[in-house]
């Protein structure tokens, strides 16, 4: 690829934002990559408009074949004259095999050239290692994170699904390219029309940009702490009527003491404390996703009083449950 380093305008994250272009590399995660384009596809249809094209591209023009085994078989080399508004690098297993100096030189180019830069499941590594993301806030999915972050200092590392930070735009894998192009069309044409676009996939609700990313605690605390492990399974199981600090211990078959030690040097938090943000973040999803009544919910979730709930939720997320209701659903 010869990318003429003439600076251009950068692209933003508004109405600017028409011409998507993905750069699939080896074993690309197919799931992640399909679910950016067909929310593209459906922003068309439900606009009846041509509101985004895209064009896949590889950097030598060849198919590529995902992670699954199926190629993409309609890509295009990189050419300087015919570049998107934002590139987004597609990485998916192996990632590390994928990225060589080709990659990171394409992507240094594609910088200097004012291109806002993207990368899904694990095309994020491919901006990394060419330093495309010192300085920026990252999300990566949770099982590359302990390992990305060690590597890359300079790095702001961000446990939530997707992250738009200026010229940068990172998202982790599975699903949740879906709900990083779903705000990014509600940013362009409103929610109302990315509603529109995910009723059409049946999806329950769009989660936003500050929605952390689940993290399974076997993997923040490693596989042996078999009893941490099980007493946060124990707290997810028992959300309406709460176990006791001592129940818990004896359950795991721990000392009190030792159980509280164990989740402060782990999870650096209480078993208490840990415990009661569980059962306020299961509150709000609930008062997300369903019309169940706040009083249902306080119930549901543990809480003897509304306004015992009312005071917790507001302490934990800094307004109150039926705020959290409406500013969600406008």
């Amino acid at each position: 690829m010869s990318v003429v380093t003439e600076p251009v305008a950068c692209a933003s994250t508004d109405a600017s934002l028409a011409h998507f272009g993905f750069l699939v590399l080896p074993n690309f995660s197919m799931i992640a990559f399909s679910s950016a384009i067909e929310v593209l596809r459906m922003a068309n249809y439900v606009g009846q408009a041509n509101h985004y094209r895209w064009s896949i591209f590889s950097l030598d023009g060849a198919p590529v074949h995902a992670s699954n085994g199926i190629a993409v078989r309609q890509t295009s080399a990189l050419d300087s004259e015919h570049l998107p508004d934002i590139m987004i690098v597609c990485g998916g297993i192996r990632i590390r095999d994928a990225v060589d100096d080709n990659v990171r030189n394409t992507l240094a180019a594609l910088a200097e050239r004012g291109l806002m830069l993207g990368g899904i499941c694990t095309g994020a590594y491919a901006l990394m290692t060419s330093g495309l993301l010192d300085g920026y806030r990252c999300a990566v999915h949770w099982e590359n994170l302990s390992a990305l972050h060690a590597e890359f200092p300079d790095v702001d590392f961000a446990d939530e699904l997707f992250v738009v930070d200026r010229d940068r735009l990172t998202c982790t894998g599975g699903t949740a390219p879906l709900d990083l192009m779903l705000n990014l069309v509600g940013a362009r044409f409103g929610q109302k029309m990315a509603t529109q676009v995910s009723e059409q996939f049946i999806l329950e609700r769009i989660r936003s940009s500050t929605h952390p990313q689940p993290i399974p605690v076997d993997s923040r605390v490693g596989f042996s702490r078999a009893e941490l492990i099980e007493a946060v399974r124990l707290m997810e199981a028992n959300v309406v009527e709460p176990l006791t600090l001592e129940e818990l211990s004896r359950l795991v078959g721990l000392s009190q003491r030792h159980l509280q030690r164990m989740f402060k040097t782990y999870l650096d938090d209480s078993p208490t404390h840990y415990y009661l943000t569980l059962r306020l973040k299961r509150a709000r999803d609930l008062l997300r996703t369903t019309d169940t009544t706040i009083a249902q919910i306080t119930s549901d979730c543990g809480f003897n009083s509304p306004c015992h709930f009312s005071k917790a939720f507001r302490a934990q997320f800094g307004h109150a449950p039926s705020y959290e209701r409406r500013s969600y659903k406008q």
